[in-house]
C-alpha cells in the first residue's frame, strides 16, 4: 500500500573544488567532510550556531575537557588538568594546565575563562546552553583556579560548563557585537587555529604555533572543501579524495567500500534521536491550533512507518524509536516500562488507528477541499521542513508523506539551505521538520536541552518550544540527588510526563555517521579501537581526540 518505489540516490558528481594542492608549507595534510553546503562563509564565531565553520569549536577553541564516553567513561582533560565537585554541589573548581597560550602566543589563563562567562552574562545571547543561568558567580581563586559556584546543587553541571568555549579576553572585550561577529581571523587555543586559505570552495586550517599539546599534533593543516551534499561527499569518498568524514552514504558496503576494500573503511555508533517535531509557537494560528493539541501530536506519530523510513530511507542503518518518552533502546538502562503500557500505541505505526483519533478528535474536512481542518473549521497546512542535501532525511520524508496525506492532512515538503533550516528552528519560525537531537551519557542532557526555556531561541534542539513547569523543577532536582534510587524514580516520573504530552516524535536513532581511509592515515577508531567517538562533525568533541590520535602513512 505504502512505500510504491525506492528514492533514486543521485548520481556521483564531478567536483572542482576537490582538484586542489596542498598548501607549500604544509607537510602533512588531511582532507575532511565535516558540513554539507553550497558555500562557504567565513565565520569562525564560536557561539554562533548557524553560520560558523564545523570545525571553530574544538579544532580552534578546545575545550576544558571532554567525557569519552566510548573509553570507560572517563574524562579526557584537555585546558583542564582537573576539576573537583563540591560534596555539597553547589560548586566546581577546574584547575588550568601550566603555560597554555593562545594562537597568538598571549597567555592564556584564568582571566580568560572568568572573561567568558561574565560575557555570556553580558550578552545573554551567546549562550547556547544556558550555562550562565546555573552559576551565582565566577570566581578566580588563584592563577590557575576557577570556581564556578552554582545557584543549586547539580552533580551533572561539568558536562554544561565543558561544552562552552573559552575565548581570549585581548580579542574579545573590544568585539562591540559578538553576536553578529565573524571572527575572520580567530585567535584560539586548539590545534588548528590559523586560516591559510578561504575561499567559498574550499578552506584551510593549520597548525596552531603556540599550541600546548603540539607533540601529539601530527597533522600540519586539515583542507575542507565545499561539498553540497550527500552524493557530492560519496563521490569524493569513493574516489578517494576525503581521508575523514560524516555522511549518509546508501548502500556504503557496495559505494564506498568496495572501491578500495583495502582502505575504505567505516564504524557507525547508535547515536541522536531522529524525530519529527511540531512547531507550537508556528507563526501560522490553523497549524498551532493543530500542533498544541496533544491527540494530534498523537495521531501524527501514528501515522509515522518507521520501519520503512528505516529501510528504506535509511538503508537499514538506524534503529527504531517506537518510545513516546524519546529515551529507546539507546537510554534502556534508563527507561520506565511503564511509558509502553499507558502510551506505547501512539509511538507506533498504526495508519488506520492515526486516522480515527484524527476524526474522533474533530480533525475532519468541513470545508470540502479534501483536507482535514481543525476542530473549529479553520484549514491548516504542514510544510515539512528539511535541509537540501540531506538525502535520506529527504526521502525519510517523501515515505512519511505518503501516510500523512493518505490520512487527509494537506501537507508537503520544502528543502531550504542547512543555515536557513537551523535558523528557521532556533527561531521558531517553521511548521514541522525532522531534527536531530544529541545522544549523552545520561537522558537528562536531552531532556533539559529540548525543554528548557531558557534555551528557546537559541537552540534547535528545543526548537518544539514545548515546556512543562514540573517536568523542568523535576530535571533541576534530578541534578541535586546522589541517591541512584532515588534519581531513578525523578527520571521515570520524567519519562511519564513527556510520553504523556509527547512534544516530540521519535523515528529512530541514527547511527554517528563516520567514514574514513587508512591510504594516508592511521590511528583511526574503530570497532577494535574505541577510543573516542570519531564522527567529525561540531556536535562531537570527541573529534579532537580522534585528530592527536592520526599518524601519517610513511612512504
Amino acid at each position: 500500500m505504502l512505500k510504491s518505489r525506492l528514492i533514486a540516490t543521485a548520481a556521483l558528481v564531478t567536483l572542482s573544488a576537490l582538484a586542489l594542492t596542498a598548501p607549500a608549507f604544509a607537510q602533512t595534510v588531511l582532507t575532511v567532510s565535516s558540513e554539507q553546503t553550497t558555500t562557504y562563509v567565513r565565520n569562525f564565531n564560536p557561539f554562533n550556531q548557524t553560520s560558523a565553520r564545523a570545525t571553530t569549536k574544538d579544532f580552534i577553541y578546545e575545550p576544558l575537557a571532554i567525557f569519552n564516553r566510548l573509553a570507560g567513561a572517563k574524562w579526557e582533560y584537555r585546558l583542564a588538568q582537573s576539576f573537583e565537585l563540591a560534596d555539597d554541589l553547589k560548586s566546581i573548581t577546574f584547575t588550568l594546565r601550566d603555560g597554555l597560550k593562545w594562537s597568538d602566543g598571549q597567555p592564556l589563563t584564568v582571566d580568560d575563562v572568568v572573561f567568558t562567562y561574565d560575557y555570556l552574562k553580558k550578552f545573554p545571547a551567546l549562550d547556547f546552553n544556558s550555562v550562565s543561568k546555573l552559576m551565582e558567580s565566577v570566581e578566580k581563586v588563584d592563577e590557575h583556579t576557577v570556581r564556578f559556584h552554582l545557584l543549586q546543587p547539580n552533580s551533572l553541571v561539568a558536562t554544561t560548563i565543558v561544552g562552552m568555549p573559552i575565548v581570549p579576553e585581548h580579542i574579545w572585550k573590544d568585539v562591540a557585537d559578538p553576536v553578529t561577529f565573524a571572527n575572520e581571523n580567530p585567535v584560539g587555543s586548539g590545534p588548528l587555529t590559523e586560516i591559510t586559505r578561504f575561499t567559498p570552495q574550499v578552506y584551510e586550517q593549520c597548525r596552531n604555533p603556540n599550541y600546548w599539546d603540539a607533540a601529539s599534533l601530527h597533522i600540519d593543516c586539515i583542507r575542507l572543501p565545499q561539498l553540497a551534499d550527500n552524493p557530492q561527499v560519496l563521490a569524493a569518498l569513493a574516489d578517494g579524495t576525503l581521508d575523514w568524514a560524516t555522511s549518509f552514504v546508501p548502500d556504503i558496503d557496495n559505494t564506498f567500500v568496495a572501491k578500495d576494500p583495502e582502505h575504505n573503511h567505516y564504524w557507525f555508533l547508535p547515536s541522536s534521536l531522529v524525530a519529527f517535531t511540531l512547531n507550537l509557537e508556528a507563526p501560522d494560528a490553523g497549524q498551532k491550533k493543530a500542533f498544541d493539541d496533544v491527540n494530534f501530536r498523537r495521531a501524527f506519530s501514528m501515522l509515522i512507518d518507521r520501519q520503512s523510513i528505516i529501510d528504506i530511507a535509511g538503508y537499514g542503518y538506524p534503529v527504531i524509536n517506537e518510545d513516546p518518552a524519546m529515551l529507546g533502546s539507546f537510554y534502556k538502562a534508563f527507561g520506565n516500562p511503564e511509558v509502553a503500557t499507558k502510551f506505547g500505541q501512539y509511538g507506533k505505526f498504526d495508519l488506520e488507528a492515526g486516522k480515527a483519533l484524527l476524526d474522533s478528535s474533530g480533525y475532519v474536512d468541513k470545508d470540502g477541499d479534501g483536507f482535514r481542518d481543525n476542530p473549529d473549521g479553520t484549514p491548516f497546512a504542514i510544510d515539512i521542513e528539511i535541509p537540501n542535501g540531506w538525502t535520506d532525511w529527504i526521502d525519510a520524508v517523501q515515505i512519511a508523506l505518503e501516510s500523512i496525506k493518505a490520512a487527509g492532512l494537506n501537507a508537503k515538503m520544502s528543502t531550504p539551505e542547512e543555515s536557513v533550516w537551523a535558523s528557521d528552528l532556533i527561531d521558531a519560525k517553521y511548521s514541522v521538520s525532522l531534527n536531530a537531537i544529541a545522544s549523552a551519557a545520561n537522558p537528562y542532557f536531552p531532556y533539559i536541552r529540548s525543554f528548557n526555556p531558557e534555551d528557546f531561541g537559541k537552540s534547535r534542539t528545543s526548537a518544539q518550544r514545548w515546556t512543562d513547569p514540573d517536568v523542568v523543577a523535576m530535571l533541576n532536582k534530578y541534578t541535586q540527588v546522589k541517591d541512584p534510587a532515588e534519581q531513578k524514580s525523578i527520571m521515570d516520573a520524567i519519562q511519564l510526563k513527556v510520553a504523556e504530552a509527547m512534544p516530540v516524535i521519535p523515528v529512530y536513532n541514527s547511527p554517528s555517521f563516520y567514514q574514513y581511509s587508512t591510504k594516508r592515515f592511521t590511528g583511526w577508531a574503530s570497532a577494535d579501537n574505541p577510543i573516542t567517538s570519531p564522527v567529525v562533525s561540531n556536535a562531537n568533541p570527541g573529534r579532537l581526540i580522534q585528530l592527536l590520535a592520526l599518524r601519517p602513512v610513511t612512504p
